[in-house]
């Protein structure tokens, strides 16, 4: 019998955890600060962290340990050195939200290119009953066919986006932000020129030494003063204290943003001084986060688990 240990369970949501219970007895703790961390793994051959922390100094202690399961895709929470050097295995699940954030992308920028929040108003406030017209045209707003949009990071998230972005007629280029991806379906571009000619911008780029500070000032100026900037990427690749001043100037059109500098978002963040919040879109980090994603993410931990315990190849081991 295994001991699971699960860090942040509530970051996952309503999932049927008693079906760990095949390797083993299962601790669910909700979240974990850092400073209890070591307490609780100390005793565990498995962890499952999606947020929390693992270092040397934590998992110095745990002994027993034999696998990490990271709820996610990204692993940059988890000191693969010290594992590998331990001869923990770390496990996470790729492509699993793939979908859930294309679909997401396309939800934000809809709403907010489509004045959806502003006509919804209008009728639930019974202005349009009042209006004795038939139509309202207070709100412009435009097709997105013959439109261009440039995606930074063409991924298998920015694929997707420029296959679904194809469907509504839309001219896709990209920008590689490493310099190496090349894709044949779609136009190679460089920064300036995506910033140049694009009606929507979508970033679905890591977080690195060349992304992050990526969206500032200098480069939002360079935007169409009608543009949309969608960022389902990673907060810092957008500077928000510059996004604030681009969207108040009238610099850009607006931003749609599912992922923040700062997580979650605090109350004196410059993106809720925002003036006008009819040109912003903000959701809380759940443009991963279907019921239909988690139940793939939390079906690929367990895939990690048996592969493991059976001594076969791992989905994806790192």
């Amino acid at each position: 019998m295994k001991n699971i240990v699960i860090l942040d369970g509530k970051t996952l949501g309503d999932l049927d955890f008693k079906l760990l219970e095949e390797f083993g007895e299962v601790t669910y703790y909700d979240l974990t600060k850092p400073e209890e961390v070591s307490e609780r793994i100390k005793d565990s051959n498995i962890v499952i962290t999606n947020k929390v922390v693992l270092n040397e100094n934590n998992m110095k202690e745990a002994k027993n340990l034999e696998i990490i399961a990271e709820a996610a895709t990204g692993f940059n929470n988890i000191d693969i050195e010290y594992a590998k050097s331990k001869n923990i295995a770390v496990a996470n699940v790729a492509g699993y939200s793939t979908d859930t954030v294309v679909q997401h992308t396309f939800a934000t920028v809809l709403h907010l290119y489509d004045k959806i929040a502003y006509y919804d108003n209008y009728v639930k406030s019974l202005d349009y009953s009042k209006s004795g017209v038939f139509t309202s045209l207070d709100r412009p707003f435009y097709d997105l066919k013959g439109k261009t949009w440039g995606i930074v990071g063409l991924g298998a998230i920015g694929r997707g986006v420029a296959k679904v972005a194809e469907a509504f007629g839309v001219n896709v280029v990209y920008y590689s932000t490493t310099g190496k991806n090349n894709n044949s379906e779609y136009k190679r571009v460089e920064l300036d020129e995506l910033l140049k000619d694009s009606d929507i911008i979508s970033i679905h780029a890591p977080l690195n030494e060349k992304t992050n500070g990526l969206m500032n000032y200098e480069n939002m100026k360079k935007m169409k003063n009608s543009a949309l900037l969608v960022n389902m990427g990673r907060g810092p690749i957008v500077v928000e204290e510059d996004l604030r001043k681009a969207i108040d100037k009238n610099i850009i059109g607006g931003a749609c943003l599912d992922v923040f500098s700062v997580e979650p978002l605090r109350e004196d963040s410059e993106l809720l001084k925002i003036k006008n919040k009819e040109k912003v879109v903000f959701t809380p980090h759940i443009a991963w986060a279907s019921v239909d994603a988690r139940e793939r993410l939390f079906n690929g931990i367990l895939e990690n688990l048996r592969a493991f315990y059976k001594g076969e190849k791992l989905n994806r081991i790192v």
